[in-house]
């Protein structure tokens, strides 16, 4: 009997160029979690220059003409390579990490320009491709154009600077490489635990070099994107110190939002009546209005959470990594003995501040912890402060969306106060739409002030808290979800960084609204600046004036006269009433109208309320200066709360004693 078996009809091998081959590639790359699949790259954003535009840029146009005008991978334009990363962040956001973009650029400064994008990514926990272009590998007519020449290190370039931003890096010097450098970045960028930039360096030269590659290198290929559960052990160690708490907190970050974990945690916290505190990442994991939800934590967190963070004794971190905001600098949890669950897929930030670590998805753990502790409740006291806080925060938070007439009337004609703006536009937006932001004194206001409605419609990167991110990141979320509104708010100082992006945004009649603040200069630094002696020194936008300072009168820059050079429809606005309608001609503006750009002028003495925190930022231990000598003695005192955070939330039930007692349940000392 014959055996064999049948020939297999299809080619074994297809000629590509290395650029060729990575196109198609990339177009095949699928995502799966629970059973459902999704494209991984939506697409390709890129800036041609010699580097690339006969490599990747050619594979491109190429895939272009034999898709018919549709190609699996289409190509965007963009102005600025820093902000094409910036883009293709905000868009894997929105997409709870399950898909993203490729990003490509020229060699040199074209190249180095993704840096921040990179390191803002890897941070971020987010996943980008990067495809930064490499100078000659063959060095047959070195030094070339951009390239940088190291005289110890000869295989040394420009793009070397990606290893310490990527969470993979490699560089591929013959086209046999190229296979195991595309898996290799997609192992990271589909992995939860370890996701963030993976940067694929292509010399100009290798892109257009032609090989024989495997067939099956380009057959559709699925990434599984785990949902690690936690083990059983950990979940009863976990349940066991909460149960033993008086006043247990959940301070809840990104990983909730990444892990569709939101209906997990709202059952859990009313199952328990434990209090949630949100980071940045965070907010908007329980809706504004539910009775566990505190707002945000730290500093610049609402009163109500603080005062609940300050007195926990068992604070349950959730997709968090514990950044100085979120922990006030390490001074917002001040009860003695403190101790820590955190519940991440990441290890890295699992045992954090000697916390009893449970390495899972935040979703599958959580979902463990509502059944581990069931018939477990706070007491009803703690449950009436959590209210009684709530409720005088909110009081706060009205009197900032609409200041009383004392405030106004001290006004400049024509200006807001910037609790007014915010105000204005999450009582005007509906429910889905996003507000984004990223530096500044915007911030912070949103993490105390905005009232979230929705999982998906709060998105402040205050990871690296990027200047110039907004507008780029805009473009993404909305590519992700254009059945949302994006609101993007943006400082003059965030705006002047990056605004070319409105001209992509028109290009592909893009609808984004941003909401352009005008304080004539650093808002958030010239406050901190004050604080700490340095009276707002070198933070606004002045002329300079005879005494070789600059204080002379603010600059004649016309914002709205540049946007509108870009292409984008500016409202002016400059009153209230103006600013509502502004909101909702933004709103009756196209899909494909392209961005709309609000202008509006603020005062940046007027600020929102405290949170009753706060962050450490050194001040000269030694000035002539009294406004220093008292901004330093302020810091000494807030540096004595400081906590190290390092009690472990369980011991050893079994060893040496602690001295006047024995290891007792979870090894907390008896006497």
């Amino acid at each position: 009997m014959n055996t064999a078996r049948p020939a297999d009809p299809r080619p074994t091998t297809v000629r590509l160029t290395v650029a060729q081959a990575t196109v198609r590639f990339l177009a095949a790359q699928w995502s799966e979690r629970d059973g459902e699949h999704r494209r991984f790259f939506a697409g390709v954003l890129g800036i041609f220059g010699h580097g690339n535009v006969a490599g990747v840029g050619q594979a491109l146009f190429q895939a272009e003409q034999d898709g018919d005008g549709h190609p699996d991978l289409p190509y965007v334009l963009a102005r600025n390579e820093q902000a094409m990363v910036h883009t293709a962040v905000g868009y894997a956001r929105q997409r709870d990490r399950r898909e993203t973009w490729a990003c490509t650029a020229s060699v040199g400064p074209g190249s180095t320009n993704m840096l921040t994008g990179a390191a803002l990514a890897t941070i971020n926990r987010v996943p980008v491709l990067l495809l930064p272009s490499d100078t000659f590998a063959t060095r047959v007519s070195a030094p070339v154009l951009q390239e940088l020449e190291q005289p110890g290190a000869a295989d040394v370039t420009v793009n070397d600077a990606f290893r310490p931003l990527s969470r993979f890096f490699d560089r591929v010097t013959r086209p046999e490489q190229l296979p195991a450098a595309l898996l290799g970045a997609m192992r990271v960028l589909t992995d939860p635990a370890e996701t963030g930039a993976a940067t694929i360096a292509l010399p100009q030269d290798v892109q257009a070099e032609a090989h024989d590659w495997p067939a099956e290198l380009f057959a559709p290929r699925t990434w599984h994107i785990a949902r690690p559960p936690a083990e059983a052990a950990r979940i009863a160690a976990a349940a066991a110190v909460i149960r033993s708490a008086r006043r247990p907190l959940a301070v809840v970050g990104g990983g909730v939002h990444y892990s569709g974990a939101e209906d997990a945690l709202r059952a859990f916290a009313e199952a328990t009546g434990i209090p949630v505190g949100e980071t940045q990442a965070g907010k908007g994991s329980l809706p504004h209005g539910h009775p566990r939800a505190m707002g945000g934590i730290g500093a610049t967190g609402t009163t109500a959470a603080n005062a609940l963070a300050r007195d926990a004794d068992v604070v349950i971190g959730i997709g968090t990594r514990w950044s100085d905001f979120t922990t006030a600098s390490r001074t917002a949890f001040q009860e003695r003995g403190v101790r820590f669950v955190n519940v991440n897929v990441a290890n890295l930030d699992a045992g954090k501040h000697a916390g009893l670590s449970v390495v899972a998805d935040a979703r599958e753990a959580l979902t463990a912890l509502t059944g581990a502790l069931r018939g477990h409740r706070v007491a009803d006291a703690y449950e009436e402060e959590q209210a009684a806080l709530w409720q005088a925060w909110d009081r706060e938070v009205e009197a900032a969306y609409n200041p009383p007439g004392s405030v106004t009337a001290k006004l400049p004609d024509g200006v807001l106060t910037q609790g007014t703006v915010l105000g204005c536009v999450n009582e005007l937006t509906d429910p889905r739409d996003v507000v984004l932001c990223a530096a500044g004194s915007m911030p912070g206001d949103l993490h105390k002030l905005w009232r979230v409605r929705d999982r998906k419609a709060y998105h402040v990167e205050y990871g690296y808290s990027c200047m110039g991110y907004e507008i780029p990141a805009a473009l993404g979320v909305r590519l992700a979800d254009d059945t949302r509104d994006v609101f993007a708010m943006v400082g003059d100082g965030g705006y002047l960084m990056m605004p070319a992006e409105l001209s992509t945004a028109v290009q592909e009649r893009i609808k984004i609204v941003v909401v352009l603040v005008q304080n004539n200069g650093f808002h958030s630094i010239g406050s901190l600046s004050q604080s700490l002696g340095s009276q707002r020194y070198g933070t606004s936008y002045r002329y300079r004036s005879a005494a070789g300072r600059l204080d002379g009168p603010p600059l004649p820059t016309d914002l709205a006269a540049n946007a509108r050079s870009l292409g984008a429809h500016v409202i002016e606005v400059h009153s209230r009433a103006e600013l509502e309608a502004a909101v909702a001609e933004a709103k009756a503006w196209p899909s494909d109208g392209g961005p709309v750009v609000i202008h509006v002028e603020t005062d940046p003495l007027v600020h929102a309320p405290g949170s009753d925190s706060w962050w450490d930022v050194p001040v000269s231990e030694v000035s002539t200066l009294a406004t220093t000598q008292d901004a330093r003695a302020d810091y000494t005192r807030h540096k004595a709360a400081q906590r190290p955070l390092l009690d472990p939330a369980l011991r050893p039930e079994h060893g040496p004693a602690d001295e006047g007692g024995t290891a007792g349940p979870n090894g907390r000392k008896q006497p």
